[in-house]
């Protein structure tokens, strides 16, 4: 589709999907503002021309609206999905006859692959630092509490130390020195693996920062792929052509000829610097940890380069657009990878990994918990903190119709299911150790068991002061702080079970009045619960097995060990208004 962010941007000008801003801004914190802005409004993509401190120009919000991406990515990755998932059972076992008879779209994808190119026709070589120098580069500070300008696009590329297999991830890159990046390999990274493998060799790893290129390399970097599949060559397919490379000397990696800016260097073995805080796309503060670092040795870029940035935040931002096209695309894959499981979504509105729904075959007795439990077993998916469940064919992107859905059919004592003691995403804090937590499932399965309703007659409730249904059958409820009253859901399901009894599931949230949609839902309620410990509901246990008593309480108010939430800096926001017309 497109060779190079180049292309990308001509067609964002024809499409007048791009605006120029050429009045002098700080990427301190003012860029992002503005940034946020836009993006709230589904405004255009943004050229910042006259970046202070930078001779580079920053583009933003490349992928800030569903159209921008379909512009990016185009038709055909869809189109030979498609295919692929409807040609399987004509093509296993392969047959010339069949295998003929699709040969367009496998001839497309065996054209999938890496052009070599010389030096001299590798734009990404045109120039190259002669001290290296990050501070040159107009890197974003997002937020008044991140730990210092982050890389918010950064495609890291890397490579297995012994068997070469190689990994393009997405990982933020908090800038140090001149030469020196923290790098955040999270738990579930495939960029972490290798470098685990490293360490165990006493090995430094090679690493090379990408920023820019075919905007496909966006979308691979941030797909959730099976790890033996290349995302170089994904990244191929995604395009429709050969990815141009090309050799350095110097370095172990060949670069990508299109990018904007090539930085090469390598990650040392068993040294770790305390990086963060960042505020993260949860909507809150990461904090700070150790991480491992990145030590740079050169840095290469394209004459005129152009910086591509983003910022995220609350939902929704552009990882949410992106997540969803890419979701949409992978669907028809999902039921040739986990037979019996026919559509799954993960909710950008809850950072991505708080919160899934699936719809599965439910052809025996359970027979949806054993896919479940595939899902959870299965790459990226495996954090998933909160997984419903049922074999209703339904939008699963219209939630409230999920939950009603799910609630007519939700039996707690069989349907209700809790695993203590799992990993957790490391960007979720809502579990009480450092990248640990606990797991949910909920089902809804088979013919309903019970009407509800979306109207609350059941009178006051005992230190409550809001009731607020959001969907049928779901109710929310705002009372005291938890710092003020941390045992106010506890006293809801032993006290208030009369006035409760006809809501299967009930939320407890800071302020239920200000929740007016679904984003605003998914976001306050599964960012600010750990199931094992912020679920209630009576019980009784019987040969081992916990049998739950509705109705399910969950306490999704803000606790005292979460980190702060990301609110925009006054100054800065009154800057920004006060400079709107010279801006725009």
């Amino acid at each position: 589709m497109h060779k190079n962010l180049r292309s990308f941007l001509e067609t964002l000008k024809k499409e007048k999907q791009i605006i120029e801003v050429n009045a002098e801004v700080d990427p301190y914190l003012e860029l992002a503002e503005i940034h946020r802005r836009v993006i709230e409004e589904e405004g255009p993509a943004l050229l910042f021309t006259n970046v202070r401190g930078s001779k580079f120009p920053v583009v933003t919000n490349l992928f800030g609206t569903r159209h921008r991406v379909e512009l990016a990515m185009g038709p055909k990755p869809q189109e030979i999905l498609k295919k692929v998932s409807g040609a399987m059972d004509r093509l296993l076992p392969p047959k010339l006859k069949n295998l003929w008879g699709e040969r367009d779209w496998l001839l497309s994808i065996a054209k999938s692959g890496f052009n070599q190119v010389s030096r001299d026709k590798a734009p990404v070589l045109q120039q190259k630092q002669a001290e290296v120098n990050l501070g040159e580069l107009p890197v974003l500070t997002s937020w008044q509490d991140d730990g210092g300008p982050f890389v918010t696009l950064p495609l890291v590329y890397t490579e297995h130390p012994l068997n070469r297999e190689h990994n393009l991830g997405m990982y933020r890159i908090q800038i140090f020195s001149k030469n020196q990046t923290g790098m955040h390999w999270q738990i579930h990274k495939g960029g972490g693996f290798h470098y685990h493998e490293a360490e165990k060799l006493d090995r430094p790893l090679p690493v090379t920062l990408f920023l820019g290129g075919p905007p496909a390399l966006v979308i691979s970097a941030i797909t959730a792929l099976p790890e033996p599949l290349p995302e170089l060559i994904y990244t191929s397919f995604l395009m429709g052509e050969k990815l141009d490379m090309t050799e350095v000397e110097g370095h172990a990696h060949r670069l990508i000829a299109e990018a904007e800016f090539a930085i090469c260097g390598e990650v040392p073995p068993h040294e770790r610097r305390p990086e963060g805080p960042f505020g993260d796309h949860y909507g809150y503060y990461s904090l700070t940890h150790d991480f491992p670092v990145f030590n740079v040795k050169q840095v290469y870029h394209r004459r005129d380069a152009i910086y591509p940035a983003t910022v995220v935040g609350k939902p929704r931002q552009e990882d949410y657009y992106i997540a969803e096209w890419m979701q949409d695309l992978l669907a028809p894959m999902f039921p040739m990878l986990m037979p019996g499981v026919k559509y799954i979504w993960a909710y950008g509105e809850s950072g991505v990994h708080s919160l899934a729904a699936t719809i599965v075959r439910e052809s025996y007795f359970r027979e949806a918990l054993a896919h479940a439990f595939r899902i959870l077993g299965e790459g990226q998916l495996s954090l998933t903190k909160f997984l419903m469940v049922t074999d209703v064919v339904l939008d699963l992107k219209d939630f409230p119709s999920l939950l009603e859905n799910i609630l007519r059919r939700f039996n707690p004592a069989r349907d209700l299911i809790i695993i203590d003691d799992t990993a957790m995403d490391t960007l979720d804090y809502t579990g009480r150790r450092f990248n640990r937590g606990s797991k949910a499932i909920m089902l809804g399965l088979g013919d309903p068991v019970r009407d509800i309703s979306g109207e609350y007659t059941g009178g006051p409730v005992p230190g409550i002061n809001v009731v607020k249904p959001y969907c049928g059958g779901c109710l929310m409820l705002s009372g005291k702080s938890f710092e003020d009253a941390p045992g106010l859901a506890e006293e809801l399901v032993r006290n208030s079970r009369p006035q409760l009894e006809e809501w299967p599931l009930v939320v407890l949230v800071d302020n239920a009045s200000g929740i007016r949609d679904q984003t605003m839902f998914l976001w306050t309620v599964f960012t600010r619960f750990d199931p094992a410990w912020d679920i209630y509901a009576d019980y009784q246990v019987r040969n081992n097995k916990i049998r739950y008593e509705g109705p399910v309480v969950i306490d999704a108010r803000m606790k005292p060990q979460y980190p702060a939430e990301v609110v925009p800096r006054e100054d800065i926001v009154k800057k920004v208004s006060e400079r709107w017309d010279e801006l725009f």
